[in-house]
């Protein structure tokens, strides 16, 4: 199993990114694909969610209605869609998955929202 982020960077307040998490060792559609994000000096924390099955989305407070996790099955990929993003939004990003009790995560990439 693997998990390549990929999409991040600098982007003033207000702006978009869309990140990406490319999977290989096993297909996205059987598992719930997550993102999270751990910002300088805190704990890493769950930002959205797609279940496998029916691919049902849940979101964490704080982005609701700016953030949207999507999935292409044909890429193996899974997206988080960021708008509005303000600067309380930076951090490093993860994309999870857990596959029979194992927690499998990428390597991160870095989103940095300043003017």
């Amino acid at each position: 199993v693997q998990l390549v982020e990929s999409g991040g960077g600098l982007v003033q307040p207000g702006g978009s990114l869309r990140l990406s998490c490319a999977a290989s060792g096993f297909t996205i559609s059987t598992s719930t694909m997550s993102w999270h994000r751990q910002a300088p000096g805190k704990e890493r924390e769950l930002v959205a969610f797609i279940t496998s099955a029916g691919g049902s989305t849940n979101y964490a407070d704080s982005v609701k209605g700016r953030f949207t996790i999507s999935r292409d099955n044909a890429k193996n990929t899974v997206y988080l869609q960021m708008n509005s993003l303000k600067p309380e939004d930076t951090a490093v990003y993860y994309c999870m998955t857990n596959r029979w009790g194992v927690a499998y995560w990428g390597q991160g990439t870095m989103v940095t929202v300043s003017s």
